[in-house]
This record gives C-alpha cells, structure tokens and sequence, in this order.
C-alpha cells in the first residue's frame, strides 16, 4: 500500500490555526459592535434634532400663548377698572343731592309776609385718591379706593315785608328748623345760620319798608 505524504499539512496546519485565532475574532466582534454604536449614534443624533425642532416649535407656541394670557390679563383687569368705575358713577348718580326734596319742604314751610325770593344751591364734589396697599415688616396695610366727598350748601334769601320788618327771619328759621325733611337731611350738627341781614329799606314797587336776609343750610358731607 503505497504511502502519501502531504508536503502542504504543516502549512495549511498554520493557516488553520490562524483561522481559529480568538483575537481576530474578537477583532471582528469589536467592529461590529463599534459599527453598532456609530449607527446608534447616528439615530440618536437623528432624534435629538428632531426633538429640538418641536421644542422650537412649541417653545414658539408658548409664547405666543404667553403673550395672549398677559392681554388677556390685561383685558381684565381694565375691565375690572372701568365696571369699578361705572359702580362709582351709577353710585354717585343715585346717591346725588337732589334738589326736589327741599323744594318740596319749601313750599311746605311759609311764614306771612315773608317772601322767598331767591335760591341758590352750591355743591362740591372734592375727589380723595386711592391709597394703595402696603406691606411692612409685619403685616399688610390695606389700600382704599379712590372716593368722592359731595358738600352741599343751600342758600335762602327772603324778603320780610312785615309792619315790623325784621321781626320775622327768626320765626322763618324756626320754621325751617321744624320742617321734618330739613331735620332729618341737615341732622343736628348743621343748624340753619342767618348769614345777612339789610337794613330796613323802601320797596319801588309797593311803597313799603321790608328787610333782605340770607339764610344758609349746610348738608352733611357725603362720602361715596
């Protein structure tokens, strides 16, 4: 039997050891895996710009959305503003002096010979600003809104055509000084003041002596 003998099995020995070598093979697992991570690196890059462009974009929709909620805010705090004033106005048009009711006490409260020949009203209204909030070390001092003080003077001038011209303006006071309306609106502080009086002088019409006197009503002031 005749025996072969291969020249090359030393060689393709090595060529197989090499072939089973761990480190290429490790080599070759490194590769791949670093190919991996570039790949993934890649996405996630991918995905970090797509994400920003949404948060530019909602980051450009917040603030619109921001700048809408200030003039919203705005808007309602003019809002609030104007109906404050409004309430103040309606306030002040219902509340204001008003000059029937001592019309009406007037022409209830006569004395003869003594004519009433002039009336006149003179009312103020004096605006007090608003006191805004403060804050101390302690506590908060609460502010006041703005308010309006009405000041209200009526002014009587008559005439007393009396045999005795003169005698009359008390009793004319008096008069007033009764009237149930004028009590209740001048109160007790403000009393009726005769703040002049003529001297007896002769009327050209009748030929009479009669006397000029002013009586004043001072109303309460009113805050509002």
């Amino acid at each position: 039997m005749p025996i072969r003998i291969n020249l090359l099995a030393e060689a393709q020995a090595l060529e197989e050891l090499r072939r089973r070598d761990p480190v290429k093979r490790v080599l070759w697992l490194a590769g791949i895996l670093v190919a991996l991570v570039v790949i993934w690196g890649i996405y996630l890059q991918v995905r970090i710009m797509r994400d920003n462009d949404k948060l530019k974009g909602l980051e450009a929709r917040s603030k619109a959305q921001e700048s809408e909620y200030v003039q919203v805010i705005n808007n309602q705090k003019k809002l609030i503003e104007v109906d404050h004033k409004q309430a103040a106005l309606r306030q002040l048009a219902t509340n204001r002096f008003l000059l029937a009711n001592p019309l009406n006490a007037l022409q209830t409260t006569t004395v003869d010979d003594v004519q009433l020949v002039r009336l006149k009203m003179t009312g103020d209204y004096f605006l007090n600003p608003e006191v805004k909030p403060k804050t101390n070390d302690s506590r908060v001092i609460p502010g006041k809104p703005a308010t309006a003080t009405e000041r209200v003077i009526l002014v009587l001038e008559a005439k007393d055509s009396s045999s005795r011209p003169g005698e009359l303006v008390s009793k004319f006071k008096e008069a007033l000084v009764a009237n149930s309306y004028l009590q209740n609106a001048l109160g007790k502080n403000n009393e009726i003041k005769l703040i002049s009086l003529s001297p007896p002088q002769i009327a050209s019409e009748s030929g009479k002596l009669h006397v000029l006197f002013s009586l004043e009503c001072r109303f309460p002031e009113k805050t509002r």
